[in-house]
């Protein structure tokens, strides 16, 4: 695949770099804040407008993000302006918020040679509009599994942001105040980037080689390297897990010392342990997916959906069936 990489765009000396932000209903506030105040900054900073923004939502009318909070919008999708840069905010229940109409609209803009990007959960939105289509994105790592059951044609990575062929896509979080740091030093220089950086007290910017998840060792507190090799492998192999004679063979390990191993750092065996792994997926699957259950099974290393129900009620104490009808919001919140 040919990419054209990190195809920036300039701004004109004359006149801001506008960006459009827009907001769908129970986007993310973290993500949206992140990606929108190093442009305030650095406007700041240079004393002059390198940047301008406006905030657009479906209908003009303001918006309610997860936390609650709501946030005016200044226009409705169908005033985009032409030059702008648009950014799709989003968060959980992202799949309510790729609409038909907004897909139709972005794949319009799309067409006129409008700059498109994407913060948290908001490449779903562009995969599903066809925009990175053999492109590479990424979004927040929670969404990982599902977006790759439902669009398989799209490279998706573990990074905190990406930019390929001029779409930018981050996982959400902070990961937006370093897309966009990277942005303004592209276009006006790293010196200017990094007083932004010490503006918003960021005091590490991370690059397009940093990954969004930390390391399995900081996940779980631990660093012994056998332990962490074993648990790398139970995360890669899901679909098809592997026996924990064959994961303690990797390490040069007995199947018994291996069960000591987990015992002494996690309090569970490895099986347990690949269990709840392999469950959460199946969970995030469920609630983000239109897939069946018996697939999410098999997506999950469940051969029998029997077995996988009654491992699901184990743990979560409710059937698959009962967390597919759950509202996903109501799910979502309760995380």
């Amino acid at each position: 695949m040919t990419r054209t990489a990190h195809r920036e765009e300039p701004a004109r000396e004359d006149s801001p770099r506008e960006f459009v932000f827009h907001l769908s209903p129970r986007f993310s506030m973290m993500a949206f804040a992140a990606a929108i105040e190093p442009l305030r900054v650095a406007n700041r900073l240079a004393r002059r407008d390198y940047y301008s923004w406006r905030i657009s939502s479906s209908d003009g009318k303001p918006v309610r993000c997860s936390n609650g909070c709501q946030i005016a919008a200044d226009m409705a999708l169908d005033d985009l302006p032409h030059d702008a840069t648009v950014m799709i905010c989003t968060g959980i229940d992202v799949r309510e918020a790729t609409t038909r109409p907004l897909l139709t609209w972005l794949r319009r803009q799309n067409r006129r040679g409008v700059r498109i990007g994407a913060v948290c959960t908001g490449a779903h939105v562009l995969a599903a509009a066809g925009l990175l289509d053999g492109k590479r994105c990424t979004l927040h790592w929670e969404n990982h599994a599902a977006f790759m059951e439902q669009f398989p044609e799209v490279e998706i990575s573990t990074l905190l942001y990406c930019v390929d062929d001029g779409i930018y896509t981050c996982a959400g979080g902070t990961a937006g105040a370093d897309m966009m740091i990277h942005l303004i030093s592209m276009e006006h220089g790293p010196d200017l980037a990094s007083l932004v950086a010490d503006q918003l007290i960021h005091t590490q910017v991370r690059t397009t080689e940093d990954e969004q998840r930390l390391s399995v060792p900081a996940r779980i507190g631990v660093r012994h390297p056998k332990l962490v090799n074993v648990i790398q492998m139970m995360e890669s192999n899901i679909e098809e897990p592997i026996s924990p004679s064959e994961l303690a063979k990797a390490v040069n390990m007995s199947t018994r010392q291996l069960e000591r191993l987990f015992r002494r750092y996690l309090n569970r065996s490895p099986k347990r342990y690949y269990m709840e792994l392999r469950l959460e997926k199946a969970r995030n699957l469920l609630l983000l997916t239109d897939m069946s259950v018996i697939n999410v099974a098999l997506a999950c290393g469940f051969t029998s959906p029997s077995h996988f129900s009654k491992c699901y009620r184990a743990h979560f104490n409710r059937t698959p069936y009962r967390e597919r009808a759950t509202p996903a919001a109501e799910a979502r919140q309760k995380v």
